[in-house]
């Protein structure tokens, strides 16, 4: 049984929002995620901040930052990033055999700690009011961040218009600062750092939006982290409809892809099988024993549960596919004591969530 196929209507022409007509250079497509004006409130609550720890007698020289300072700055994080030293002070160091002499032309190393020390994206008189309201529904956790945050996810969904094939996804910013907000993610490549809902195209990675986890409390609707992740993140006046989401088992579950469905959003995702409303018939279930390649499905109206035995059991709900049909992958077996490929059996929908997450993946 094929379900019924979602038209695909998008808000917009799918690719990037930029006239063809006119030439890019990597400056120009950077400024539009970190605009002028973005960089410029920066070095406004930079400067005041540096005012005032100037009045609390630190002892350092400031002058105040301009833009293109700033431009500088930045561009000297991302060659930080890039070339790696063992500390700060070595970008700076001319005695050795192994000294990098690009820093040194762009700014001296105590004007380098100094915009450090004083780097502020909000104001600090704000920051104030903010701290007042803490422990309260007001509280904004990511209120020192939010100014250049936002600007940059605008810029995310006003530059490029995504796909028909999109991931719910999640991504980790390294960080160890003691914020509260931090987390410890042990399958991730990056493990202690900012956790990030992230939508991204399947087709190239690109972030399309992202949410930055702050805790449980701000995703208040009562169907659970997961559910209000996906749903905070896919905006039908903004993408428009009959998009594909792809995820994975920690957002998956019948509620989210039926209120999906709902709103003309198709959905596809592994599952837990102890998940709420997911079905538990162990007569149609498969075993320790079933051999690979082996399918079980239950459909209930736009759903379908499928369940597939590879190396292990794999559980996926679509609301987008067919169960089966006909595809196979490819496995290597061992058959009396050779080791040859053998084709089995695959369900549409774990060919399909394979590919479009893996595709997720930022290059």
């Amino acid at each position: 049984m094929v379900p019924q196929a979602l038209k695909f209507l998008p808000a917009q022409e799918p690719g990037p929002q930029l006239r063809p007509c006119d030439a890019h250079t990597p400056m120009s497509l950077f400024k539009m995620f970190f605009s002028e004006t973005a960089v410029s409130t920066l070095c406004q609550n930079t400067n005041a901040q540096a005012a005032r720890a100037c009045a609390k007698s630190h002892k350092y020289k400031w002058t105040d930052l301009g833009i293109s300072e700033l431009y500088c700055y930045i561009g000297l994080l991302f060659y930080m990033a890039m070339v790696k030293m063992r500390s700060i002070r070595d970008y700076w160091r001319q005695d050795s055999l192994f000294s990098v002499p690009f820093p040194a032309t762009i700014m001296s190393r105590d004007r380098y700690r100094t915009i450090s020390w004083n780097l502020h994206m909000s104001h600090p008189d704000a920051d104030k009011d903010n701290d007042r309201k803490r422990g309260t529904a007001e509280h904004d956790r990511l209120f020192r961040v939010r100014p250049l945050m936002d600007t940059i996810r605008h810029a995310c969904k006003a530059i490029y218009h995504p796909r028909k094939n999109l991931a719910a996804d999640e991504r980790t910013v390294a960080c160890k600062a003691n914020t509260g907000m931090t987390q410890y993610m042990k399958a991730k490549p990056t493990r202690w750092g900012f956790k990030l809902f992230v939508l991204a195209d399947s087709s190239n990675g690109y972030t399309v939006d992202f949410a930055v986890y702050t805790g449980k409390s701000n995703f208040p609707t009562g169907h659970g982290l997961s559910y209000d992740a996906v749903t905070s993140l896919l905006d039908h006046t903004v993408l428009g409809s009959g998009y594909h989401v792809y995820m994975d088992h920690f957002y998956t579950s019948p509620k989210l892809l039926t209120d999906l469905f709902a709103l003309k959003f198709g959905a596809c995702g592994t599952y837990r099988d102890n998940r709420k409303d997911c079905p538990r018939n162990a007569a149609n279930s498969l075993t320790k024993k079933s051999v690979r390649g082996s399918i079980r499905l239950l459909r209930d109206r736009h759903l379908v549960f499928v369940k597939w035995m590879d190396t292990r059991e794999v559980s996926v709900c679509s609301t987008i596919h067919a169960a089966y049909t006909g595809d196979t992958v490819q496995r290597r077996v061992k058959t009396q004591d050779v080791w040859r490929t053998k084709s089995f059996p695959c369900p549409a929908p774990v060919t399909a969530n394979n590919q479009h997450m893996g595709g997720s993946r930022p290059v």
